[in-house]
């Protein structure tokens, strides 16, 4: 079996013609390379500002505003070159180069405010950074609600998407028209006086304070409120994503698990730098949402998502207790309790509390994230030996379901079994979803079954990992089906076998009752009487013994008749190839020539002999009931262990929408029966070939 779908990577939109891709490539690397640029001036001239000057502008180092747009430089050259229809390539390369800009121009303001008057383009940057500074904001949300195909959600969500672009854009677009003293009244920005000599108000409006005001007021939470929306929105595409769009999905939110862990760092750390923080995230964004459009098979994302919340979880664990012990000893011993104890005594209680339990916490962790799936050996293992301890066909099928289940921590899993008598054999483990998916189970390459799987949920959709350890649980899975239906097949078989016998035991009493006994009681009247008789009257008497002949006759006739039905004399007498022969000349008609060809079919089983035998029978007679065939070929031969007996004929062959027969089921079940197999079928130069395989050496067919 094969698990999990190869669906080809069409969430990122081709590229353009050949021909435009060369002008594309040059456009993107030339953007990336503007990023660096900027990035570099910004790091020089952070280099020739004085502290004093940077301290009396009240602003840091620009380069770490630029750094994010270094990180995204690369991601975003890469996107634009093979993805550029892909309106997330345009958005991480424009972000990028957006923070780059904006750390070039606050390195620049800081600089150019030094000089009395400042040096040229210090209004710009000014007006650059305090009016578009705020529009960085905007490349969170389209990210978001662009990935991963470039394209807004449909139906309800794209109002929803629309909206958190909205929300999170009214600020961006107060701050652009609003009078610079009122927005650094309301942002905290440095007031006019601080950069003497700047036009700041260039595009402003001449909004009155009391309207900018309130409505700054509104905007600054709707920013808020536009990202609650955005991912709001993510979760509504992963939860309803399926197959490769699904695993870019599952790309997004390692992103935002990384972003999470770096910010719960900075908020455990304050006094590190929260420019460096930022980058690192916006750099593994950046990576993320790359590999997730151009290579989301290039990792095990699901691995890689549940590596990084058990890291994650472990690191931020061992912080916490390290402050917990610097807490409480801090509070114990008081001043006596110096740096270099903090560290003696943080290195005894992890050595001592957390290192004997760190190998639990890592199996408790992953099995929470993975479920039993994180060891494959147990999963197989356990499948197994619940299979052993299960005695009946639904049991074990109900360990299978539950095995599953309980591997891939999914709420339910169905098991169906096709029965022997076209009715199916279901088993459920869990309360059964409304929708949901199925697999096929195969055995030696024939379905015998379906896994069932909720088509929605986190945990119902299969990653690469999962594929491959499912395909060797479904191997487990497909031997308890084919056990369970094979078991179904022989409860059916040996029912009716027992019926077939009663049946049988019925008709012989019922002809040896009913038809030789009356016969039988008739001759030994005619004796009795015949014997009175013979003295006084005898031609009387040899008249009652010609008849009790006769009816003696009758009763050998009966007899011969109920011997054949139970086996053809001719087997006995002449053999199978001589029987069948026999048959042949007896069932064609003389303008028919066949040809039997038997080779040494020594030492077969009386009941191979007899299926062989009623399997030519009615091949042959539906020859010349059928066919208006002018040859027929008949051959036996020994195949291994197996007996294989093939009837052919010119004839005008079967129509392909005629159902079949009777004589044709009867030809496939009396193969069956022997746990062989028989076909009918028309070969290309025409006619009619019937070909049956019966085991003869005591086993059964595959």
């Amino acid at each position: 079996m094969t698990v999990g779908e190869q669906v080809p990577a069409t969430a990122a939109p081709a590229g353009p013609p050949p021909r435009r891709r060369r002008p594309l490539r040059a456009l993107a690397w030339s953007g990336a390379a503007a990023t660096l640029l900027a990035v570099a001036a910004t790091a020089v001239l952070d280099a020739l500002t004085p502290d004093a000057a940077r301290a009396a502008a009240g602003a840091g180092p620009g380069w770490e505003i630029g750094l994010p747009g270094l990180l995204l430089a690369a991601p975003g050259a890469l996107l634009l070159s093979r993805a550029p229809r892909n309106a997330v390539s345009w958005v991480v390369a424009g972000t990028g180069l957006f923070w780059a800009l904006d750390g070039l121009a606050s390195s620049w303001l800081t600089y150019a405010v030094q000089d009395d008057p400042p040096l040229p383009g210090a209004s710009a940057a000014m007006w650059f950074v305090g009016r578009l500074g705020a529009a960085l904001l905007l490349g969170l949300p389209l990210l978001l609600l662009l990935y991963p195909d470039g394209r807004l959600p449909r139906g309800p969500w794209r109002a929803v998407s629309v909206g958190a672009l909205a929300a999170t854009a009214a600020l961006p677009v107060l701050l652009l028209v609003t009078p610079f003293a009122i927005a650094a009244e309301r942002g905290g920005t440095p007031t006019p006086g601080v950069y003497r000599g700047l036009d700041l108000d260039p595009a402003s409006l001449p909004l009155p304070r009391d309207v900018a005001l309130p409505l700054l007021e509104l905007a600054f939470p709707a920013t808020g409120l536009g990202l609650l929306l955005a991912l709001a929105v993510v979760v509504a595409r992963l939860r309803a994503a399926t197959g490769e769009d699904r695993r870019r999905m599952r790309w997004l939110l390692w992103a935002g698990v990384v972003d999470a862990l770096v910010l719960l760092g900075a908020l455990l750390f304050p006094q590190a730098t929260l420019g460096l923080d930022l980058s690192l995230a916006v750099g593994l964004t950046g990576l993320a949402v790359t590999l997730g459009i151009l290579r989301p098979r290039a990792v095990d994302i699901d691995r890689l998502l549940g590596g990084t919340l058990v890291y994650g979880g472990l690191a931020a664990g061992v912080v916490v207790v390290d402050l917990a012990v610097l807490a409480a000893a801090g509070t114990l011993l008081g001043g006596r309790f110096d740096e270099r104890n903090a560290v003696v005594v943080t290195l005894l209680v992890v050595a001592a509390v957390y290192v004997p339990l760190r190998a639990a916490l890592w199996r408790l962790v992953r099995r929470w994230v993975f479920g039993e799936r994180e060891d494959p050996y147990r999963v197989v293992a356990g499948l197994a030996e619940r299979l052993e301890r299960s005695d009946g066909a639904e049991e074990q099928l109900l360990a299978v379901a539950a095995g599953i289940a309980e591997a891939f921590r999914v709420p339910w899993v169905g098991v169906e079994v096709d029965s022997a008598d076209g009715g199916r054999l279901v088993a459920g483990h869990g309360r059964r979803p409304a929708a949901v998916q199925s697999l096929p189970i195969a055995y030696r390459g024939e379905e015998v079954g379906r896994l069932l799987l909720p088509r929605d949920g986190v945990r119902a959709h299969l990653v690469t990992r999962d594929e491959r350890l499912l395909a060797d649980v479904v191997r487990q899975a497909a031997a308890a089906a084919r056990a369970s239906s094979l078991a179904a097949q022989l409860q059916a078989g040996r029912e009716q076998l027992v019926a077939a016998r009663e049946e049988e035991r019925r008709r012989l009493r019922r002809d040896l009752h009913d038809g030789l006994g009356p016969s039988l009681g008739a001759v030994v009247l005619r004796i009795d009487t015949a014997r009175n008789l013979a003295a006084s009257r005898p031609e009387e008497a040899d008249r009652l013994l010609r008849q009790a002949r006769d009816d003696v006759a009758a009763a050998l006739a009966d007899v011969r008749r109920l011997v054949h039905d139970l086996r053809p004399p001719a087997l006995d007498d002449l053999g199978l190839a001589g029987a069948v022969r026999q048959q042949a000349q007896r069932l064609l008609p003389a303008e028919v020539a066949v040809t039997v060809d038997a080779g040494d079919l020594a030492e077969l089983p009386a009941a191979v002999e007899v299926a062989a035998y009623r399997i030519v029978s009615e091949a042959l007679a539906n020859v010349a009931r059928h066919a208006a065939a002018s040859r027929a070929a008949v051959s036996l031969a020994r195949d291994g262990g197996d007996l294989v007996v093939t009837v052919t004929d010119d004839g005008a062959g079967i129509a392909p929408d005629r159902a079949a027969g009777v004589g044709l089921v009867a030809l496939r079940e009396r193969a069956a029966e022997l746990g062989g197999t028989c076909t009918v079928g028309c070969p290309a130069d025409g006619g009619t070939e019937v070909r049956a395989v019966l085991p003869a050496d005591g086993r059964r067919s595959r």
